[in-house]
């Protein structure tokens, strides 16, 4: 139960990055009830997509293309559009979280295998590099100002 609740609270997080990040590459409003919605559903897609018996791997490629299936749903931005915003905001997610792996491991001296074998410590230091990405979600949209009604919703 535990892990699949730190699952959760980190793959939330995560999600929520992307996907605000995606929606601002859009120059979509961020509406974070929204999204939390969003990321709710995506996470929990996730979750049972990573426990079947299928190519690890998998989940990541559902992730891109239920994400860009969500925004050209529930937006008025074009498929291409929401598929390469989706591509980019995974490609930057991907980028921090080696990025965080390797800080951690500069400082702390400690190599990545040591903290990965426990849940606990692989989904804290997962939580960084999602918070990271909610804020780069929320500079984008400072510097690409949305555009108006480009929700459906």
């Amino acid at each position: 139960m535990t892990e699949f609740l730190l699952f959760y609270v980190q793959g939330i997080l995560e999600t929520m990055g992307i996907m605000a990040c995606s929606l601002a590459l859009a120059r979509v409003t961020l509406r974070w009830g929204v999204i939390l919605a969003f990321a709710g559903i995506l996470v929990t897609v996730i979750y049972m997509i990573r426990h079947m018996p299928v190519t690890f791997g998998l989940h990541t490629v559902a992730a891109i293309l239920l994400c860009a299936l969500l925004i050209v749903r529930f937006t008025m931005v074009p498929p291409s559009t929401s598929f390469i915003a989706v591509f980019a905001s995974i490609s930057v997610m991907a980028l921090l979280e080696v990025s965080v792996y390797e800080l951690f491991e500069l400082l702390l001296n400690i190599e990545y295998r040591h903290f990965v074998f426990s849940q606990y410590t692989r989904k804290l230091i997962g939580l960084p590099h999602a918070l990271i990405m909610i804020v780069i979600a929320l500079v984008i949209s400072m510097y690409r100002k949305p555009l108006e009604g480009m929700w459906k919703l």
